[in-house]
């Protein structure tokens, strides 16, 4: 399905694609076993021990387990949703949902196992073709990438069937569907990419832009998560349009810095490029939390994921890590940082969840706010990164 917004002729208009895959990893669990097709998937989280529960298998492929018994408390349900299928979605369940409340929702799901290295090589198959098609190209997560085709097309009709070859190209080679954004900015081509999925198309054409933000919900900025969007709904704001209109001052008071941004990307502006082989100083994740909670299960599961993230990302671009930090935000908006800079170089998975989890505890320990605020966003960072020249098989 498709939509377009005012087909016209691109005159030195950046052309930024936005390519999300469509339920990444569940869609790849359908690919691989077609029984799950059209069923409620969940990949993520680990089964309790002893303790088998309806819709859990254990080993990839074999059957579901027994059925949980009556009354057996769902808080022993460890972890969070890395992804799930749109049937799973009509439950209500969504990414980054603890699995105890997404078992609660829906028990007759198929909870799976993350495959990690399944779908980082799929992954990696896909971004090889997405960078074929690009003048520039980002790669954000395992799933999801930035390509500036600004040199490669001439209006917004070519725009269109160029995304078109991109979405054939994935489904022939790898059986699977993205939705697709075409706006002149990235901030635009991401909200664009999810104005219709599975297997979208949308083009915003430039002098459009303010049109198709106007209606639209404050919650479809990316990164405005359910509380900061009741924030402003508090301030008399639910659309983009209102916002775009209101006092910035007035933001930025309730909000912070943050709420200058969020009326620049209201009104459509947003002059980040599409950046390809950057020297990177950094790279971090963060994930709002479904519910906020001070709960050290789902806060250490929520950190275990951001690690997996944050390591696939290391992995695919070759880089090597001392220093890991931890980021806390709290329900009154407010930030806590803690970091731990390690005597050497590391790029396994183990050291960046061991330290992260250190990291944490350490946290909790010692601040007072702890006791005071529930967590809604937390936060994983790694830096002074350092790159492995395989040739020379040295630290570079």
């Amino acid at each position: 399905m498709d939509i377009i917004i005012l087909i016209g002729v691109i005159t030195k208009v950046k052309v930024i694609l936005h390519v999300d895959m469509d339920s990444f990893f569940s869609a790849i669990e359908a690919r691989e076993n077609p029984e799950l097709k059209g069923l409620p998937v969940i990949v993520g989280g680990r089964i309790p021990p002893n303790k088998p529960l309806q819709g859990f298998r254990g080993q990839r492929g074999e059957a579901p387990l027994a059925e949980t018994t009556t009354g057996e408390s769902n808080r022993k349900i460890r972890g969070v949703v890395s992804t799930c299928s749109y049937e799973a979605r009509a439950y209500g369940i969504h990414s980054a949902m603890p699995l105890a409340r997404a078992y609660e929702l829906c028990p007759d799901a198929k909870f799976l196992p993350v495959n990690m290295a399944v779908y980082k090589t799929v992954s990696a198959s896909i971004m090889r073709i997405l960078r074929r098609y690009a003048d520039r190209f980002e790669q954000m997560g395992i799933d999801e990438a930035y390509l500036d085709i600004s040199t490669k097309v001439h209006d917004w009709n070519e725009a269109r069937a160029y995304a078109h070859l991109i979405k054939q190209e994935i489904l022939e080679k790898e059986g699977l569907t993205c939705s697709i954004g075409i706006a002149p900015n990235k901030t635009i081509a991401k909200i664009a990419s999810s104005f219709i999925k599975p297997d979208g198309l949308t083009v915003v054409e430039e002098e459009r832009v303010r049109e198709f933000l106007a209606p639209l919900p404050v919650g479809k900025i990316p990164g405005v998560g359910p509380k900061t969007e009741e924030l402003v709904n508090q301030m008399g704001i639910e659309t983009i349009e209102q916002l775009a209109h209101c006092d910035v001052q007035k933001l930025v008071a309730r909000l912070g810095k943050y709420g200058g941004r969020l009326h620049r990307v209201a009104q459509g502006v947003d002059e980040r490029e599409v950046e390809e082989n950057v020297v990177r100083k950094s790279l971090s994740r963060e994930m709002t939390l479904d519910e906020h909670t001070r709960d050290w299960e789902i806060i250490t599961c929520s950190i275990d994921a951001l690690a997996d993230d944050l390591h696939q990302k290391l992995v695919a671009e070759g880089y090597l890590f001392k220093t890991v930090a931890i980021k806390v935000k709290f329900d009154d908006f407010s930030l806590r940082t803690r970091a731990k800079t390690l005597t050497s170089f590391h790029a396994d998975l183990a050291t960046l969840k061991k330290t992260a989890k250190e990291l944490m505890t350490e946290f909790i320990a010692r601040t007072e706010k702890w006791k005071e605020q529930k967590v809604r966003l937390v936060g994983l960072r790694v830096s002074q990164l350092g790159v492995v020249d395989e040739k020379q098989r040295r630290l570079g």
